[in-house]
């Protein structure tokens, strides 16, 4: 099996889990925010639904620079719209993927930096698969956001407490 192959699965098998979670957003809680220093519900389901969508920047770019893009976030308003904003992210990274060569994976660097400063310079796997760490870990931070919510969580790799499978 290629990288590609492999990531695409785990891409797919990653977005059932996303789209689950993303589900459970409930319309009427987008400004809430658990401290004050904490992302809003609409700030963080909208990263959640938008890091897919990094990977064409990431197979198509050699670099991003903080201090250079202009990043506007999708105005997410309901969940209707968060979850077209999720599968049209899907999609585009399903496609860049999908046109990729292990060798342009394995091969080739993508920088990440804010001016003079890198925070990284890896290969195009490595970032990719960042990407999907940053999906997991960002999709944890949410189901933290609804469970102060009193929302029921859906299973992530399992059943979850509030699954009735127990």
């Amino acid at each position: 099996m290629t990288f590609t192959a492999s990531l695409l699965k785990e891409m797919e098998n990653e977005a059932r889990t996303t789209r689950k979670i993303l589900e459970r957003v409930p319309d009427g809680n987008y400004d809430w925010k658990p401290h004050e220093k904490s992302m809003s519900i609409r700030q963080l389901a909208t990263h959640v639904a938008e890091i897919t969508g990094w990977i064409p920047l990431i197979l198509n770019t050699d670099e991003m620079d903080f201090l250079k893009m202009e990043y506007k976030p999708a105005a997410i308003n309901n969940q209707q719209e968060l979850m077209t904003h999720f599968e049209k992210s899907l999609e585009e990274g399903k496609s860049a993927l999908a046109a990729v060569t292990d060798e342009k994976l394995i091969n080739e660097t993508w920088t990440m930096r804010s001016g003079d400063t890198i925070h990284s310079a890896e290969s195009r796997l490595d970032n990719v698969r960042h990407c999907f760490c940053q999906i997991v870990h960002h999709r944890a931070q949410l189901g933290v956001y609804l469970r102060l919510l009193n929302i029921p969580l859906p299973g992530s790799y399992g059943p979850s407490a509030d699954d009735n499978s127990f």
